[in-house]
């Protein structure tokens, strides 16, 4: 990914959220028009993985 992009798209998101602090409602819209439910399942099922991988270096 190019460099210049990347920015853009780090201000875009960090637009994103402020735009949903200041109007929740209108942000809450934008997000779920974004998220789709590949998206939730691949983030929970990276989660639980990072969870259990850190539980597994810990008790090393």
């Amino acid at each position: 990914m190019d460099h210049g992009k990347l920015g853009d798209v780090v201000v875009g998101a960090a637009g994103d959220v402020a735009g949903g602090v200041v109007d929740p409602k209108a942000g809450l819209g934008r997000l779920r028009s974004v998220v789709s439910l590949r998206g939730v399942v691949t983030l929970a099922v990276g989660a639980l993985l990072g969870y259990l991988a850190s539980r597994s270096i810990r008790r090393s």
